[in-house]
């Protein structure tokens, strides 16, 4: 996807697949909050992904560990504006992805890949908790882990290109 601020250092293909990850992941987080919200209002909801007893993301998104990641309400009450149910974090990840990607910025690339990089250890200490103590599988989760560790692998990509393009310009 070229465009004027493109850097001669970014992979041809990385714009079309950050659009296409980045949308992928808002698309899939909308869909776990609306599951979450109509969850809540309604205890009877039964979602498409909820597939069997132990195949049930409402039961995922619903727990504990669906709002700030079962971490922020040790520090603030459950009910606090600032214990925001997983899926706003991750809208909120996805659209600044998607935003500063559109930049040809080495410290903007930086960004994307710390910021990555604490998506991915995010979503391995989710998984370890679908697994070890939910005792459940959620596909929306799993392919949230999937998009993170994609967006991870993209973001290193276009970080490795921004330097070597800034290379061949110093020696250039």
């Amino acid at each position: 996807m070229p465009s004027g601020n493109r850097s001669a250092g970014i992979p041809s293909w990385e714009g079309s697949v950050r659009l296409l990850l980045c949308a992928v992941g808002v698309l899939l987080s909308v869909y776990a909050l609306h599951v979450e919200l109509s969850k809540e209002s309604d205890p009877k909801y039964i979602a498409m992904c909820d597939l069997a007893d132990s195949v049930s993301c409402s039961k995922v998104f619903t727990s504990r560990w669906g709002r700030g990641f079962g971490l922020v309400q040790l520090f603030v009450p459950v009910d606090s504006v600032l214990n925001q149910p997983n899926s706003v974090l991750g809208i909120i990840f996805y659209t600044l992805q998607l935003g500063l990607g559109q930049t040809a910025s080495i410290r903007g690339a930086l960004f994307l890949v710390v910021s990555s990089w604490v998506s991915v250890a995010g979503s391995v200490y989710l998984a370890g908790i679908l697994v070890l103590v939910l005792g459940d599988f959620c596909v929306v989760c799993v392919s949230t882990y999937i998009v993170n560790f994609a967006l991870l692998y993209t973001n290193l990509k276009r970080r490795h290109g921004l330097g070597a393009g800034k290379q061949k310009q110093k020696t250039g």
